[in-house]
């Protein structure tokens, strides 16, 4: 049975049985679930990381993950395709950013699929069965909370399910402010699709050597930009390679121009007059 926690405001807070964590004995597999909040609830979230880190002595091991669910209220077809799109375009930059780990990666938060990307590209979804018909093959009317297709980078089984889109893709960590840097970056790619009229799936290739250069530009084209996001931008650009300021590395200056060697102080002509010519005398 879960462990629920009121705050303040009425709201609970669960701390849930977690079996996929085999590293460690079965009392202490644990997930915290929280409440659904919103963006002023960030401060609170964090004060809530921190007392799990520091009075519960809570770990976060390899195997763990941090899902975050962005209400699917505001989406339809266009803006789910257009967030799907994006994650698909960007998506080998986000994977080098937040360090996702191999394992995780086969099995928790596959990358997104190819063809469901190239069948939004080709048929262009307008109703949400259309777009349910290329993320599962068919049309799911009752889909599983544990559906296979949930196992994703972006999750839209959820959306189908109970109406989130759910985001995979991040480590666990307890690192607070970490943590609410992944939340902004999902509001603002979520923010984007729902505003913008259409998206490219165009895909980033990350070359390690621009990575950084290019994910501080999607950010900055992501509104993430100003001290309110400074941290977000620190944390999400850590682990890429490159200038974040230069997509081809800081260029190196040039040497600077030879000059010319000084004359000595006093020339040979002065040192030695030439001798005085016929006719003329000595001074």
């Amino acid at each position: 049975d879960p462990w629920e926690v009121l705050d303040a405001r009425g709201r609970v807070w669960k701390v849930v049985h977690d079996a996929s964590l085999t590293s460690v004995p079965s009392h202490l597999r644990a997930e915290v679930v929280t409440p659904i909040l919103v963006y002023t609830d960030l401060a609170e979230l964090q004060e809530v990381i921190r007392a799990v880190r520091k009075l519960a002595g809570a770990k976060a091991t390899r195997e763990t993950g941090i899902h975050i669910h962005i209400d699917g209220a505001p989406f339809d077809a266009r803006s789910l395709a257009n967030l799907a799109k994006t994650f698909y375009k960007y998506e080998e930059l986000i994977i080098r950013a937040l360090g996702v780990s191999r394992e995780r990666l086969q099995r928790y938060c596959r990358p997104m699929r190819e063809e469901f990307i190239r069948g939004i590209e080709l048929r262009k979804p307008r109703t949400g069965e259309q777009l349910n018909r290329l993320w599962y093959g068919y049309r799911n009317t009752n889909p599983a909370h544990y559906d296979p297709s949930r196992y994703a980078i972006l999750n839209l089984n959820a959306y189908w399910h109970s109406n989130t889109i759910e985001v995979r893709a991040f480590n666990g960590c307890l690192h607070s402010g970490r943590i609410k840097g992944y939340c902004q970056l999902c509001l603002a790619l979520a923010a984007k699709a729902i505003n913008s009229r259409a998206a490219s799936s165009r895909r980033w290739k990350a070359d390690g050597k621009s990575d950084k250069y290019i994910f501080r530009t999607l950010l900055l084209h992501l509104g993430l930009i100003g001290d309110e996001f400074k941290t977000c931008r620190k944390h999400l650009l850590a682990n890429l390679a490159g200038s974040a300021a230069w997509k081809n590395g800081r260029p190196t200056p040039p040497p600077p121009a030879p000059t010319a060697p000084e004359a000595p102080p006093n020339s040979q002509a002065e040192e030695h007059p030439a001798p005085p010519t016929e006719g003329e005398q000595p001074c």
